[in-house]
């Protein structure tokens, strides 16, 4: 067993059984009597796995969970006690533990629930460290996805976060387009300026004016004092309006008076006020068809279409599928207190032919649900849901195969080992368990630009 563990008892006699049975296990640990005293080391030094009794001189190990989940977010808690109950078990779970048992207890059971538990803290680091230096690659901090499609996104990204340009992002509903709209902000040079949104469809038409610039006091019913619009409150930042292709027409010339001019005017107001706000907006129509049918302005569309970036369906970049998944697993199981590890292969592959209409967002409200319900630490094929298991019979004609699908999964796992190895394929094929050869073949047949990986880090 590999980690590093705190143990806090204040029973002379556990203290000296728990000591010669992590002795014997060969991992390190320290014992402590007292929950103040834990907290002192678990301040002072890292630790992997916290073996924590409930009853102490100064408290109970339970209600001690959520300052250790306040110091260390990602420590793994294995509460032990002589009092058991099956409130006491449910609460320490609820509060964050991976695990409880009661004493007395067979040394063999502990040891496979601190050799579990020491794996999952293990798990978590490594995700943790991928996620870091995939973060550090792309500058984009929650945009998961190394597809070719989602690469052009991020060469795109690049090159204009040092713009103030306005933007057009496009594609289906569920793709991450408000996510792309908050990365573009956070990387930009007004990221320490407001980030205002506004999703256009949420707002009834009628206050939706209202909304966008803001009214005077008196200005219709209610309005009883002055209030900021959107465009005021994001003054020298950027603002984003989602779904714009349903704006009416009358909105639509007020929105492309401030392209032009940069003016606005509260409703009920006479004073126009001068404003600096970089626009980014976001549909899921196509626009240029809702020009030639006459529903959307021509000279509109054309001031936000300055820089497009559209996004795929996620039937589309299916690759991105395993590490989308392996994040929103991460996500959901600090938020719920969970200890899921990950996905089997099975199930792998249901979703990965699964057509998902609802596209990323979709799959992160799946995966939230499958983690919440989940006892065990892997979600198998029974676990999914009965559309998501047929939706082969559902799927578009032109969806690829499985076979090319499980490429697309290889081809994922072999980009991160190249990227992780600087680009050098023999210390990717390392990584992978593989020879040499076998990795060339590979990048071959599936068309892995070796040196644009290169170029990339």
């Amino acid at each position: 067993m590999e980690g590093k563990v705190l143990i806090v008892d204040d029973d002379p006699d556990m203290r000296f059984f728990l000591e010669k049975a992590f002795a014997k296990w060969g991992v390190p640990h320290t014992v402590v009597g007292t929950l103040e005293e834990a907290k002192e080391r678990l301040v002072e030094d890292t630790w992997d796995l916290l073996l924590l009794d409930y009853r102490l001189p100064d408290g109970n190990g339970v209600d001690f969970i959520p300052k250790v989940r306040g110091i260390r977010p990602d420590m793994v808690v294995v509460i032990m006690t002589a009092y058991g109950s099956k409130d006491l078990a449910m609460k320490a779970i609820r509060l964050g533990a991976y695990d409880y048992f009661t004493k007395p207890f067979k040394l063999e059971e502990m040891e496979i629930v601190i050799r579990r538990g020491l794996e999952r803290a293990r798990l978590l680091h490594e995700i943790k460290r991928l996620h870091e230096e995939r973060e550090g690659e792309f500058r984009w901090e929650k945009i998961i996805g190394n597809s070719s499609s989602m690469r052009e996104v991020y060469r795109v990204l690049r090159r204009i976060e040092d713009t103030d340009i306005t933007v057009l992002i496009t594609g289906e509903s569920g793709t991450g387009k408000e996510l792309i709209a908050e990365a573009i902000h956070r990387n930009s040079r007004r990221k320490d300026k407001p980030f205002v949104k506004l999703n256009c469809v949420a707002i009834p038409e009628g206050l939706l004016e209202s909304e966008l610039f803001g009214y005077e006091r008196g200005a219709f019913t209610g309005a009883v004092q002055r209030k900021k619009g959107k465009f005021e409150l994001a003054n020298g930042g950027t603002i984003f309006l989602d779904e714009i292709g349903d704006m009416s027409p009358t909105t639509q010339a007020k929105i492309l008076r401030v392209l032009q001019d940069k003016v606005v005017e509260r409703v009920g107001g006479t004073e126009p006020m001068q404003v600096d706000v970089r626009i980014i907006a976001a549909t899921n129509k196509d626009l240029t068809k809702a020009v030639e049918e006459n529903t959307f302005r021509q000279d509109l569309f054309f001031r936000l279409n300055v820089m497009s970036i559209y996004l795929p369906p996620l039937r589309k970049r299916t690759e991105d599928i395993p590490l989308l998944v392996e994040h929103f697993i991460e996500k959901a199981n600090v938020k719920h207190h969970r200890r899921v590890v990950g996905v089997t292969r099975e199930a792998m592959r249901c979703l990965l032919t699964y057509d998902w209409p609802g596209n990323v967002r979709e799959l992160e409200n799946l995966v939230e649900r499958l983690v919440v319900m989940k006892e065990g630490e892997w979600i198998d094929v029974e676990d999914l849901p009965e559309v998501v298991k047929s939706g082969m019979k559902d799927m578009p004609k032109e969806e690829r195969s499985l076979p090319e699908m499980l490429d697309d999964v290889e081809r994922t796992l072999i980009t991160e080992a190249l990227r992780k190895s600087g680009g050098i394929q023999a210390k990717a094929a390392r990584r992978l368990g593989i020879s040499e050869r076998s990795l060339w073949h590979r990048v071959k047949k599936l068309g892995i630009d070796v040196e644009w990986i290169k170029n990339s880090l």
